[in-house]
């Protein structure tokens, strides 16, 4: 790779080949097109790439062509290293907000996005396409290593009835029944459980909804505080705690 004074510039793209230094890869027609007209990067110029598994290396640009930028990877500079397995189950909002949620999830930390159609859930289709193009650009943007999963929409009796063994469900109870969520955030964390929170629809859950979640053994009631939260707020409020309390904002950033 040449040494002659290339860019600097942190540019980060999540890809989904292979990485490891002395390959060459031919990146997709959006990420070249940003590249060689958004960000003006040309030959000798680097940029960073990261897949979710092999962490994130170094590549510098070889040839950038209208809708095709070529690049050569060189030295990695991060090992993939775990992340929080931290879920958020949300009924999905109006578009703009959803969008939000679903960004600002993958900066906090989520791990996987899941959709629920709950009784009161009142919004047009959900583009599971659009919602994974803005966490890979939440992660790019964030400095993560990798993407969190996103989740085709599912109906609330079907989430509940396949949750997977050893995981807890916290779950925003508007009723102000709950436990403040750092407090079983905590609780749960310390006994070992991986965490994931659920929340409700603008309105809340239908009253039938708030007696089969208590029902099961496997779900916390939690509170957010004297307020009322809106949906969107009330989701990343949540996911914050976790984070905090119970997850990896204790850790320094790399660098």
């Amino acid at each position: 790779m040449r040494e002659d004074k290339p860019s600097f510039t942190r540019v980060r793209l999540f890809v989904e080949d292979d990485l490891a230094a002395g390959t060459g890869l031919t990146l997709e027609r959006d990420q070249s097109h940003y590249l060689a007209n958004v960000m003006r990067k040309g030959a000798g110029d680097r940029v960073a790439l990261f897949n979710g598994r092999d962490g994130e290396f170094w590549a510098e640009i070889t040839e950038a062509r209208r809708g095709a930028v070529t690049v050569d990877v060189g030295e990695r500079m991060r090992e993939q290293a775990p992340e929080p397995d931290l879920w958020l189950a949300f009924a999905p909002i109006k578009r703009a907000a959803v969008d939000f949620v679903v960004a600002k999830a993958t900066e906090i930390g989520a791990s996987r996005l899941i959709p629920v159609v709950t009784a009161r859930t009142n919004t047009e289709r959900v583009n599971t396409k659009r919602l994974r193009a803005n966490a890979i650009e939440a992660a790019e943007q964030s400095e993560r290593l990798t993407v969190p999963e996103i989740d085709e929409p599912v109906k609330f009796a079907d989430l509940l009835r396949d949750w997977p063994d050893g995981r807890a469900l916290l779950f925003g109870d508007e009723t102000g029944a709950g436990q403040p969520v750092a407090e079983a955030a905590r609780a749960l964390a310390e006994a070992g459980s991986p965490l994931a929170v659920l929340t409700g629809p603008e309105g809340g859950f239908a009253p039938e909804e708030l007696d089969r979640l208590r029902e099961l053994t496997f779900v916390t009631p939690i509170g957010l505080g004297p307020r009322v939260l809106r949906a969107d707020t009330a989701a990343l409020a949540a996911l914050s705690v976790i984070q905090a309390v119970a997850g990896d904002w204790t850790t320094a950033r790399f660098g």
